[in-house]
């Protein structure tokens, strides 16, 4: 799949169809992950891939927003590595980059994905941190539920004009 349409076609899948993720895309998802930037270029990320249906059936528990895991054949959890920074407090950003990288590879190999937000809400990351045994160094930041989509990636073009502003914000501020 070309770049573009990966990107204009990504869309958050909540409803997936019955499939496996093979072995070989999630080394390719995760290589894609691997690889983007980082601050320093330090690399804080760990990720946890989560197989076990008891586990994925789990995070909606403490995850309101992870529902679909339940029909999901993996989700994995994107963590910083707070013992891997160079600069602290940017390990977010970096995890996020890898977060991104992650759920374009996937629309490249036709796999469905949706980011859910699990940092900074503590009730979040407690039940991450109590299910998955994480230590305290290591810090979930997003779950990506993952599998075969049972939803349309129709393309979108959300190019807001008025959100681009050259070289300063406007003088006369009409946002308010």
């Amino acid at each position: 799949m070309e770049l573009f349409d990966a990107i204009h076609t990504r869309r958050s899948i909540r409803k997936f169809a019955p499939g496996e993720v093979t072995q070989e895309q999630l080394r390719r998802l995760l290589g894609a992950a691997m690889t983007a930037p980082s601050a320093g270029n330090a690399q804080p990320w760990q990720f946890i891939v989560i197989t076990d249906r008891a586990l994925l059936d789990a995070v909606p528990t403490f995850s309101q927003y992870a529902a679909m895991a339940r029909q999901a054949p993996m989700g994995i959890l994107v963590c910083g590595d707070l013992s891997l920074e160079k600069y602290p407090g940017y390990w977010i950003q970096d995890c996020s980059a890898a977060t991104q990288n992650l759920l374009l590879a996937a629309r490249g190999l036709g796999l469905g994905t949706v980011w859910t937000g699990v940092h900074p809400i503590e009730e979040r990351v407690a039940g991450f941190r109590k299910l998955l045994n994480l230590p305290d160094r290591i810090m979930p930041l997003s779950f990506i539920v993952l599998g075969h989509p049972a939803q349309e990636h129709r393309p979108e073009d959300r190019y807001k004009a008025e959100r681009v502003h050259l070289n300063a914000w406007p003088a006369k501020d009409d946002t308010r």
